[in-house]
């Protein structure tokens, strides 16, 4: 149609006739060449225009160039069917057990077809000469993934029938669950975005995989299934520009663009599909729109003036959940009534044939064509924006409704329209239990669906819980450098922990497999000297000459460099460690990554993929760095840790470590590696660095035992005095401990100090013998290790650190003598570290007066020389609390 601002329409006319010459001759693909030469040229001109930011408001693939669907369309419909009632009825059977079950209909009722055009003819499995497609499967579409398992043989009916009933191991995870359940699913992606973002740092780890020689060079893709109201999680388009400029053809996105959201609309006043279309395009993606279906073709085929299209893209997102809720003649009326012509065009559909006007998202050849397209598309990562009927198939329990996300419960007329619907042969007696329904395998839609993934390689999802591979962990001698101690010279432990890193990668049976990872804070680390070494990894290799080429630590990158450096992104950077830290599984071959980040930014900015690293059964080292309330003193209050150990410790299968010296570090790392790839345990660990230089002793002998279990006994006194102290310290703040013991010398009181190097590992060790002895009341009861340790010591118990007190305060019910916690509430701040410690009330002159109150509270010292010492060591009694500073 001609604009009103065009000034000369015959120009434009011939314009357009060159185009459709050229596409007619030479193709769209050379159509497409010379279109962006031309804006190209355009620009370099001066010319801007906007409207490259959205194709038009249809399908990127032309009937056309539309391939035909392979297979057996009519099996594939029968089978769908299938799926789609189990699916709803997994869920309507739960919430008949019980309301509060819950459960999810809506989402893979309007994804159905998407997830099985992929099964049918896509995804390839585990048995698969590449290794098997990976596959981020959306959490909410779950029900419909069983009952495809189900059909298939891979679930069984009574798994169907404990739907979210799992406590038992009879039943089925809610969502994808690696945890619960190992053997089936690949990643844990209920959490809202973060499968995008992992999905995008595994199609670059595979990358990396293949370049580094790992695995052969393979098609193999990465597939990730995603909401449209999902992507406005922050994480689900953090990382769209690194596969953009990593050109990650390896992988695809399918967003289900249903258009709601759990609440409504996810853009009533616009469109989403344009709108994300215009993201990801300017973030390097190949984009392929899948909006109409095949009913749509005869309409754009009779429509010479472009109408239809133009009506399309006047009307909103919330128009169109109109149209569908509201039936044909509501959609007969207000899209198509608009313009008399659209309304002529129409004129022979009925009401029922203009509702049944389908979307792209239910159509099998459009998808077909769409998955086909990028699967073969090279140079790219792909987006697939599939536009889908949230409830689709639901009637009125939710079709197209701002409930259908919530929907459990169907009636009895709705579950005979949903069958009539779908053309199910289940009568209306058998209707009111709501039966699962699978016709045998002799059914030719079963065998069907079981025939093409056995050529497919096997059935998905599936998840290898094991890897079968023997390689030599290093044993505790060859730390011999870290068992050590530095003499006279001042180190942290960050700088033992690079010591320790640099000579595991040279290390001849696992040197290849260490993954160091950094978020732009190697130099930080003082990690620089490895970037010559092993190099950092680039998918391009180094095509300038670094500015520092003339200097030792040069800065080298390499296709097939070791080193991830993420640059100033820490929940990608945690992506990548996942991604390395569950290689055993999805690549079957074990990889040791060493994530070492601002402990600050660690666990509290990227808690939720924390958990899900949990769940997915990662297993490797995450080093927080400049770790401690007052360690990493001039940076001020956000760059500040004091409860890093308490978030670490919520998760069941992290264990944490908070060592003060380097023979306790390299203790730690070796039993890390062999309890993580010797005997193959599915955790992982978080150890706490400090940046505070000091002198690190010897390693005393026989405590290896206690470093792991979490606390030894460091510096017995020399002499017991009539008055005596246990003092614990972990950290930096172990070393105020041991300034204490020489404070407390001048009052006549003697002290055992205790290096404490995980209060968690302590508490689950003690909360472990506590269970055993309630649930065992008849057998003699058993002490737990801190105890065990404690069992005939003297005195009142002072234990010190970094952290809140709440942290300590974990093992405070396992002791049974007078207990004291000191710890660093409160917001940090900037200061010398004395004066923070001082601030914070954990420094040698609190402790050794807490200490001293304790022998007060048992009546080993009177008031006079408590106060005494008070002014003495400088303790104010009316300093404000630093919790509320």
């Amino acid at each position: 149609m001609q604009r009103p601002d065009d000034l000369d329409p015959t120009e434009t006319q011939e314009w357009l006739d060159a185009l459709d010459s050229v596409v007619k001759n030479s193709g769209a693909t050379r159509a497409q060449y010379l279109l962006d030469k031309l804006s190209y040229y355009a620009s370099l001109k001066g010319c801007r225009s906007e409207q490259h930011k959205n194709t038009p408001y249809c399908n990127t693939i032309s009937v056309q160039e539309q391939p035909s669907v392979e297979g057996d369309p009519e099996a594939e419909e029968r089978g769908r069917a299938l799926i789609r009632w189990n699916a709803m009825a997994m869920v309507v059977r739960a919430q008949k057990v019980d309301g509060s079950l819950g459960g999810h209909i809506g989402t893979f009722a309007s994804s159905a077809t998407l997830y099985d055009v992929g099964f049918n003819h896509f995804w390839r499995g585990p048995n698969h000469p590449t290794g098997g497609d990976l596959l981020y499967i959306q959490g909410h579409a779950s029900p419909g993934i069983y009952a495809r398992s189900y059909l298939e043989g891979e679930i069984t009916e009574e798994q169907l029938v404990n739907f979210r009933r799992e406590v038992d191991g009879k039943g089925l995870s809610s969502y994808p669950h690696p945890w619960l359940m190992p053997h089936y699913w690949q990643f844990p992606t209920v959490s809202m975005g973060l499968g995008a973002l992992q999905a995008i740092y595994q199609a670059r780890f595979m990358k990396y995989m293949e370049n580094r020689g790992f695995v052969e060079k393979s098609d193999r893709k990465v597939w990730c299934f995603c909401g449209d109201g999902e992507m406005d999680e922050p994480e689900s388009l953090g990382g769209l520009s690194l596969a953009g400029r990593e050109r990650l053809d390896n992988l695809v996105i399918v967003i289900n663009c249903n258009l709601q959201r759990l609440d409504g609309p996810v853009r009533g006043n616009s469109r989403i599909i344009q709108e994300l279309e215009t993201v990801f395009r300017g973030a390097n993606w190949n984009v392929i729109k899948v909006i109409w279906g095949d009913s749509w073709d005869p309409l754009f085929a009779a429509d010479r003036d472009g109408l239809l299209l133009k009506r399309m893209e006047e009307a909103v997102d919330g128009d169109y959940q109109n149209y569908k809720a509201k039936g044909g003649a509501y959609t007969r009326e207000h899209f198509f009534g608009k313009y008399p012509e659209l309304k002529k065009l129409v004129e022979h559909l009925s009401d029922d044939d203009i509702w049944r006007l389908s979307r792209g998202g239910h159509d099998p050849q459009k998808i077909f064509a769409a998955y086909r397209s990028a699967s073969l598309h090279k140079g790219q990562p792909t987006v697939i924006l599939a536009k889908t009927v949230k409830g689709y198939g639901l009637g009125a329990a939710g079709e197209a409704q701002n409930i259908a996300h919530n929907v459990k419960k169907v009636s009895t007329e709705d579950l005979k329209i949903f069958r009539d619907r779908f053309h199910l042969p289940i009568s209306d007696e058998e209707i009111e239990t709501v039966p699962f329904y699978n016709p045998g395998e002799n059914n030719p839609a079963i065998k069907y669906m079981k025939e093409r993934r056995k050529q497919l390689g096997g059935s998905l999802p599936y998840r290898h819980a094991s890897v079968d591979e023997k390689f030599e962990i290093p044993n505790l001698e060859s730390f011999a450098a870290q068992l050590q101690g530095t003499k006279d010279r001042e180190i942290s432990t960050t700088m033992a922990f690079v010591r320790i890193l640099s000579q595991l990668v040279k290390d001849k049976s696992i040197g290849k497999r260490i993954v160091p990872i950094v978020p732009d804070e190697a130099r930080t680390f003082g990690m620089e000297g490895l970037f010559r070494q092993i190099g950092i990894y680039s998918s391009v290799g180094q095509m300038y000459q670094p500015v520092d080429a003339d200097q030792v630590m040069y800065y080298k990158e390499a296709t097939d460099g070791q080193i991830l450096e993420e640059g100033i992104n820490e929940p990608g950077a945690f992506c990548s460690w996942i991604a390395a830290a569950t290689a055993y599984s999805t690549y079957q071959k074990t990889m040791i990554p060493f994530y070492i980040y601002y402990s600050m930014f660690g666990f509290q900015r990227i808690g939720d993929l924390a958990w899900a690293a949990g769940d997915s059964r990662a297993k490797g080292f995450l080093l927080g760095g400049t770790s401690g309330r007052t360690t990493l003193n001039g940076e001020g209050l956000q760059h500040q840790d004091g409860h890093s150990h308490i978030l670490a410790g919520t998760i069941p299968n992290c264990v944490t470590y908070d060592p003060t010296y380097s023979y306790e570090l390299a203790v730690i790392i070796q039993h890390g590696l062999k309890r993580m790839y010797e005997d193959n345990e599915n955790l992982y660990f978080y150890i706490t660095l400090m940046n505070e230089n000091y002198v690190h002793p010897d390693m005393p002998q026989g405590v290896e035992e206690g470093i792991i279990k979490g606390m030894y006994l460091l510096q017995k006194a020399k002499k017991i005095q009539k008055c005596h102290v246990q003092l614990m310290g972990s950290g930096t703040i172990l070393l105020e401990v041991l300034k204490a013991v020489e404070l407390l010398e001048k009052y006549q009181v003697s002290a055992d100090v205790w290096s404490v190097t995980s209060i968690n590992e302590l508490r689950k060790d003690a909360l472990t013998v506590a269970r055993e002895n309630l649930l065992n009341p008849e057998k003699t009861k058993k002490l737990s290790y801190v105890e065990t340790l404690l069992k005939d010591v003297q005195g009142p118990v002072i234990a010190a650190t970094d952290y809140m007190k709440s942290y300590v305060d974990g093992i405070h019910p396992f002791i049974k003598q007078r207990f004291y916690a000191l710890g660093t509430d409160g917001f940090g701040r900037s200061d010398t570290r004395s004066r923070l410690r001082k601030h914070f009330e954990v420094d040698s002159h609190m402790i050794a007066y807490t200490a001293l109150v304790g022998l007060f509270e048992e009546g080993k010292i009177d008031q006079k020389i408590l106060l005494k010492a008070r002014e003495a060591l400088e303790i104010a009694p009316d300093k404000l609390d630093p919790r509320f500073l």
